[in-house]
């Protein structure tokens, strides 16, 4: 089985990585610097192109679109800039897109998965303030997960969309939940049982649906 996993440098996508390549699967990780097998800014058009080119003629049989930033924590009501706001929704959303877009030949070719890493706080039924940009970015990308999803049925390729958890990472902090280990368990067997029946689905790391 051949996979791609965006944001594999560090935090859940390296973790993810490991998990894979440990069970003896292809891997191909990438990230914004030179870290990663592939390196990919996923919000510049030009990386994409890129790594289209070096991965040409390759089917996918899953992409992991985990690559993600937080830029709004701590941020009061005062702040949240306008250039926050572009990066934040450049990497989350429209990144996630690009991505999709640059592999879909790839995707196509093995009838494959594709997995949003996206959170709980993309849901509506959880507003308790604040993070107004990655709350917003989050819920964009899920919505976009979610019509992939109708788009790209026919084409055999199902689109889940997945909360990891609140997991210890850089971006989760040290007083999260759940250990990173852990996450992995739960999103591998998520995206092990993502077909073409339950596509366009939201659900948690452990296997409950959730609320769009």
């Amino acid at each position: 089985m051949h996979i791609v996993i965006t944001g594999a440098n560090r935090g859940i996508g390296k973790a993810l990585a490991d998990c894979y390549r440990d069970q003896g699967y292809n891997v191909i990780g990438t990230a914004r610097d030179k870290s990663g097998q592939v390196r990919l800014d996923v919000a510049d058009p030009a990386h994409h192109a890129d790594m289209a080119v070096q991965l040409q003629g390759q089917p996918v049989d899953l992409l992991i679109c985990n690559a993600g930033v937080y830029l709004d924590k701590g941020q009061g009501i005062d702040g949240y800039p306008s250039e926050m706001w572009a990066e934040s929704f450049a990497t989350n959303v429209t990144g996630v897109f690009l991505t999709i877009q640059a592999l879909l030949p790839n995707l196509r070719a093995a009838r494959g998965k594709i997995a949003i890493i996206s959170s709980q706080m993309a849901s509506h039924t959880r507003a308790p303030g604040g993070s107004y940009i990655y709350r917003a970015s989050k819920a964009a990308a899920l919505n976009l997960g979610r019509n992939l999803a109708a788009d790209l049925k026919s084409d055999g390729i199902a689109v889940g969309i997945y909360h990891p958890g609140w997991v210890q990472t850089d971006m989760g902090g040290a007083a999260a939940d759940i250990h990173v280990d852990h996450a992995v368990q739960g999103l591998t067997e998520r995206f092990y049982a993502l077909s073409l029946a339950n596509t366009g689905c939201f659900e948690t790391y452990d296997g409950q649906l959730h609320a769009y």
